[in-house]
């Protein structure tokens, strides 16, 4: 095997830390600076073996994740207590979030949007659980903001501009989807199909207005937050989260609660108990809920957790549209306690946004979604509903690039004649033999449910030919549902036309995916 030169020490010898954490840093801080090694003498090391993640996947509950890492180190039992879907929201990695936490370079443990509270709530009780493990050297340090371009990364978001956000499902649809255009023309920003644009969203102002009327406060008072003097309308729009308020603003609200009876309610639904009807309570809610408590405004802010950015699969090649980055964003919309309640992100973009707005935006690349890089490559996609994204780019890509490898789309909603989105580019393509095959499944057109699984075990052997010649699998959309259903389907045609026992399509589907032949894009 050959040997590899080791990275410089970039941390001091006597910095406080353990060897474990300064080889961490020194990686971390040797990534960002572009640093690769061998600029010092010393003995050559061994790559270190690549680690199993039996947990990485999720599909799996979370009970069974921590019990696949718990005989782990522990930055590997807190890595399964993320979401699992390595989506970026958080700034990391699921690996790089949880390793971040326990060296105690990122205190944020509220960062892990997916895993909700459920994933809040399991780090901190393995945080108190395992910290007889530390050696006593861990030292709080300060998150390190990576540079690098404007637009690249969440700590330097570029500003783009809204062009439109118009519905791309047809009258009498249970659905709004929208097909947002954001302008780049002022920016520096490049993206490539595959990845993900995020957005940092402003929260419904009607929301915020009721919560400033339940505090008595105009929203024009100045507050003090992360080292600046902001309105404090501005903070709650855009700065804190608002929807989902964490444990510790449940019991900041408990002690400013004059009624004992409203403060024991507030620490058992700080504790996950509590009323039920409580139990997804956005900050107003609670506020009304408790008529008693009267927050002081610095110990509200403080309490709450940072409104992360929301992430969108692109829907665009740059190659065909220059200078501009397109969205599929669903509007999330219900109706609970007697108030329509609004998502962040999709409905800042589809209600609450206007032409002309100007939005802070970034680029999460993408880690190894992509068109194949072999433009005569067959590519088989699975992408119902605003899963149809990145497939909209990589078709648009491969058509920019001149590729020609055999493309096959699945693609799947409720009923065609409202829900059949990017029907006129999407019949196009089919038209024009960009592509190849096109499989349409739509669940409410008929008295039995047809979804994209369903048309792949219809095309089982085919589909199994296709693989066989080299082709790349993709799936984008629902991780839980969706995603498992097709990878069960995928199985059994590796099973059935493939005539592998079970062990070997598993064995089979594990290897596609080592060779970057199996990628998925959910959520």
């Amino acid at each position: 095997m050959n040997a590899i030169s080791p990275l410089p020490s970039l941390v001091p010898e006597n910095a406080p830390f353990s060897t474990e954490q300064r080889a961490w840093l020194n990686g971390f801080f040797a990534a960002y600076l572009g640093v690769t090694g061998g600029l010092e003498t010393a003995d050559a090391v061994e790559p270190a073996e690549p680690e199993d993640f039996p947990w990485h996947d999720p599909t799996l509950a979370l009970a069974e994740r921590l019990s696949l890492a718990q005989d782990k180190k522990p930055e590997r039992q807190l890595m399964a207590a993320m979401a699992q879907l390595d989506c970026g929201q958080c700034g990391y990695l699921c690996q790089t979030y949880a390793e971040a936490v326990w060296s105690g370079a990122e205190a944020d443990v509220g960062r892990c949007v997916p895993g909700g509270k459920e994933t809040q709530r399991k780090l901190k009780e393995l945080l108190g659980t395992l910290e007889s493990l530390r050696d006593g050297t861990a030292a709080a340090t300060p998150t390190v903001k990576p540079g690098g371009p404007v637009g690249q990364s969440r700590d330097r978001p570029a500003l783009a501009t809204l062009v439109d956000a118009h519905p791309l499902n047809r009258g009498g649809s249970e659905k709004d989807v929208r097909h947002v255009v954001l302008d780049l023309s002022a920016t520096d920003v490049t993206y490539e199909a595959g990845d993900s644009l995020g957005v940092f969203a402003r929260k419904n102002p009607v929301l915020v207005q009721a919560v400033l009327d339940r505090i008595g406060a105009t929203g024009e008072e100045m507050v003090a937050f992360d080292g600046d003097a902001l309105p404090l309308r501005q903070v709650l729009l855009s700065k804190v989260d608002i929807a989902r308020p964490s444990d510790e603003c449940m019991l900041f609200l408990a002690t400013r609660a004059f009624d004992g009876e409203e403060a024991l309610k507030l620490q058992a639904l700080a504790a996950g108990e509590g009323p039920a009807d409580l139990v997804e309570a956005d900050l107003l809610d609670l506020l009304l809920a408790f008529p008693s408590v009267m927050p002081s405004l610095p110990g509200l802010l403080k309490s709450l957790d940072r409104l992360q950015p929301r992430l969108y699969s692109i829907a665009s090649s740059s190659k065909a549209h220059p200078r501009e980055v397109h969205l599929t964003v669903s509007a999330v919309r219900w109706d609970s306690n007697e108030r329509t309640r609004t998502g962040i992100g999709s409905c800042y973009l589809a209600d609450f946004a206007k032409p002309g707005d100007v939005i802070p935006v970034f680029v999460q690349k993408s880690h190894g979604f992509a068109p194949p890089a072999d433009d005569d490559a067959p590519a088989i996609m699975v992408g119902p509903g605003t899963g149809i994204a990145p497939f909209r780019a990589f078709l648009e890509e491969r058509e920019a690039r001149g590729a020609k490898g055999r493309n096959w789309l699945f693609f799947g909603d409720q009923k065609r004649a409202t829900d059949f989105l990017y029907e006129d580019q999407i019949i196009d393509w089919q038209r024009r033999g960009i592509l190849t095959c096109l499989d349409l499944a739509f669940s409410r057109d008929q008295a039995e449910k047809i979804y994209v699984q369903t048309r792949m075990r219809e095309n089982a052997r085919e589909l199994w030919a296709w693989l066989e010649q080299g082709a790349h699998f993709y799936v984008c959309g629902d991780a839980k549902r969706m995603a498992s259903d097709v990878e069960k389907a995928l199985l059994d045609i590796a099973a059935g036309p493939g005539g592998k026992s079970p062990a070997e399509a598993k064995a089979w589907l594990d290897g596609l995916a080592k060779a970057g032949r199996y990628q998925r894009d959910v959520y």
